[in-house]
């Protein structure tokens, strides 16, 4: 069902691809028979829905609601357009904005309505910000009026400067983004430098101290309803596993316990797959005493328990040791090993990779940096050789051993594509194709530096693992390009059209448009920047996001169509730049910070203690120099409960991790710090509260979170 619902997503999306203006025209009755059809398949969506869940939940659900309206509007839009294109009037499909909705109403989009919530929890500071910065600049901007109105001024286009007030606030507002600079200042500096101290205040003012306290705004909000949300998700979690503990609970002695069948009875329940060894693992875990029942504590970890991944570690030898013995274990051979796994031979080639660096930088057709290049490439091949013959292969290519994959794969790759560039003689085209191949990948080798640098390892792999929920932010910024591609279309599309760059006629030299002679736009021939079909506004939209001459686009657009048109690019300012790319960055920092420190002060949990304690615990880098090979574990086994076992278990073929160990989403990082600074006996407020109250309603109940708010 997931599939088949985001396949009808990205059809319902791609539409504006084949519709008009489009890429790939087609016929509206095609268009709108496949878009009738996924609105079809979103309402049979909601029909199952509604079937298995009570009316009230249905109808409180603020994305059934959603979903529904853009379905009536579409429909009415639908039969509005096409009883207009039916008599040859061309009507607007102003409803096409609104297909992002069924990819933000959708269940598994749920991190996309979170940051969709984040923005709306923060809009109500920043817009007090924003007005703020506003007023500021039309206060610059009458007093720009003042100074420079009158004074006769002419830009570099000849047009009068600084002498309507709309055209004033719109230069001043660019200036924020220092796009126009300082193009807007010359014709006044010209005149008299004391007028640059005017501009140079508005910048400091406008763009250091606004965009600066944009930032701050957004961060700070984000940070505070994203902890907030998983405050509220933390407690539910507890007060969940609580009400279980409450159904299971019998009473021994003073306190109350889950029997351990019953909790045995319930791992099975919920984990069907769950080996018996695994199971006894966590049980051991569990009943710290071996008492023969578990407590209210330690039952509580339980959600947390069975997302412990056991690994079977299968003690390998090098397949050289088993058919040479004699040889792989000579003096000879050892001392090879030795020198493979010691530090200075990291270090050695480490100087190789620089050495190789300034190679790389230097005149390729020298016939000395050409033989130099076999050499390095040798002396690489020789080190996974030599890595090879010391670590046992099905380790060193572990499926978690990512940067070994990646140096082997390049210096394969770069072996590969030298040779085939040596060998070819004739094919000039095919021979710039593999030698363009060859120099980027020599270029990649020098990635191997990262792996060598722990530190430089840290961050990168602190990257890797928010990357994933980097994609939450590409939603949302893929949802907010849509719509604002869509309104483009509508009001820009066959105003600019673009023409090979050989031709000199008068429609070329003007971009197809009048209107646009004599312009700066038609003039640097951004005549490709258009809004005639989606890919195309995709394009001038990211132009924008980086501010790439946006008073350009703005102004072109504006002369084609109406001066109010630059409002439209002043709202995707606003809403991209100020906001949601804010927004991002806040995320960013967020994530980054708590990854960062996770990875570099090695907090363990209670439960990774535990582990530790009963002596299961193997360190995932330890695999490789072990000789080990991981694989999940299918086979049963038993645990001794014999204290003096817990070694000899370990190393008999099992040891334990945390599965999240990189974590997939921030919220799973925040989560766990959070969970952690509530009190074993803090039970939170009810689940009535938890379910209906705001979440700083739940502060009062916790001083541990309001401190760390």
């Amino acid at each position: 069902m997931r599939v088949a619902i985001y396949f009808f997503i990205c059809v319902d999306l791609s539409l504006a691809l084949f519709e008009e203006p489009a890429l790939f025209p087609l016929p509206f009755l095609a268009t709108s028979i496949a878009e009738v059809i996924c609105l079809t398949a979103f309402c049979g969506r909601l029909v199952h829905f509604a079937s298995i869940t009570s009316r009230v939940v249905f109808w409180k659900d603020t994305k059934n609601i959603c979903i529904m309206v853009t379905i009536v509007l579409t429909l009415i839009d639908l039969i509005i357009y096409g009883s207009l294109e039916a008599v040859h009037i061309h009507g607007v499909r102003w409803s096409r904005a609104l297909r992002p909705v069924f990819l933000i109403s959708c269940p598994e989009s749920r991190q996309i309505r979170r940051a969709f919530r984040s923005i709306r929890n923060t809009l109500p500071d920043i817009l007090y910000v924003f007005l703020l910065f506003l007023f500021s600049v039309l206060v610059f901007s009458l007093m720009a009026l003042k100074l420079f109105g009158d004074r006769g001024l002419r830009t570099a286009e000849g047009a009068p400067y600084f002498t309507n007030i709309l055209e004033i606030a719109f230069e001043l507002y660019v200036l924020v983004t220092t796009a126009n600079s300082p193009d807007v200042m010359m014709p006044a500096y010209n005149v008299n430098w004391w007028y640059s101290l005017y501009f140079i205040t508005y910048i400091i003012i406008n763009t250091y101290i606004f965009m600066s306290v944009f930032l701050a705004v957004v961060y700070n909000n984000y940070r505070k309803h994203l902890k907030n949300e998983i405050r509220k998700l933390a407690y539910l979690k507890r007060h969940k596993m609580i009400e279980a503990f409450n159904l299971l609970k019998v009473q021994v002695g003073t306190e109350f316990v889950v029997k351990e069948a019953t909790w045995r009875q319930l791992a099975k329940v919920v984990a069907p797959d769950i080996s018996s060894s695994h199971l006894e693992l966590l049980l051991r875990i569990s009943d710290e005493g071996q008492k023969g029942h578990v407590d209210k504590m330690n039952f509580l970890r339980l959600a947390d328990l069975l997302n412990i991944q056991v690994v079977t570690v299968n003690i390998k030898r090098h397949p050289l040791e088993s058919w040479v013995p004699w040889i792989y274990q000579s003096s000879a051979s050892l001392l090879v090993q030795r020198m493979v796994r010691h530090r200075i031979f990291v270090w050695i080639y480490d100087i190789i990779i620089l050495i190789n660096a300034i190679f790389i930088a230097l005149d390729e057709k020298n016939p000395f940096i050409s033989c130099a290049e076999w050499l390095f490439l040798s002396l690489y091949v020789m080190e996974i050789l030599l890595k090879l013959y010391t670590y046992e292969p099905t380790a060193y290519f572990g499926r978690r051993q990512f940067w070994n994959w990646f140096d082997t794969l390049i210096i394969i790759a770069a072996l590969v594509a030298t040779v085939t560039n040596t060998s070819i003689q004739s094919g000039q085209y095919h021979y710039q194709q593999i030698l363009d191949i060859v120099l980027i990948l020599r270029i990649l080798r020098l990635l191997r530096v990262i792996v060598s640098v722990q530190r430089f390892r840290v961050i990168v792999t602190t990257l890797m693992n928010i990357g994933p929920t980097m994609l939450t932010f590409g939603g949302l910024v893929f949802v907010v390009y849509y719509a604002f591609a869509v309104i483009g279309m509508e009001m820009f599309h066959s105003k600019v059209h673009f023409f090979d760059p050989n031709f000199t006629t008068p429609d070329a030299l003007v971009c197809g448009n009048p209107a646009l002679k004599g312009s700066a736009f038609a003039r640097d021939r951004y005549c490709k920047n258009n809004f005639n079909d989606l890919a195309s506004s995709f394009i001038v939209l990211t132009e924008l996001t980086v501010f790439l001459n946006f008073p350009l686009l703005a102004g072109g657009f504006a002369l084609v169509t109406h001066q109010a048109a630059k409002l439209y690019f002043i709202l995707f300012h606003a809403v991209v730049v100020i906001l949601v790319v804010n927004i991002f960055i806040a995320f960013i920092l967020e994530a980054f910070f708590v990854a960062y420190s996770l990875e570099k002060s090695d907090i363990e949990t209670a439960i990774e203690k535990k582990i530790q304690e009963l002596g299961v615990g193997v360190q995932e880098e330890d695999v490789q120099d072990r000789k080990l090979t991981e694989n999940m574990d299918t086979k049963d086994g038993s645990f001794s409960r014999e204290d003096g076992d817990r070694r000899r278990t370990a190393l008999k073929g099992l040891y334990c991790r945390i599965a999240s160990k990189k974590y997939r989403t921030v919220d799973a990082l925040l989560q766990r710090m959070f969970e952690s600074e509530i009190a074993p006996e803090d039970e939170g407020p009810s689940l009535d509260e938890i379910l209906n109250l705001s979440p700083s309603d739940i502060y009062p109940k916790s001083p541990n979170f309001e401190n760390s708010a």
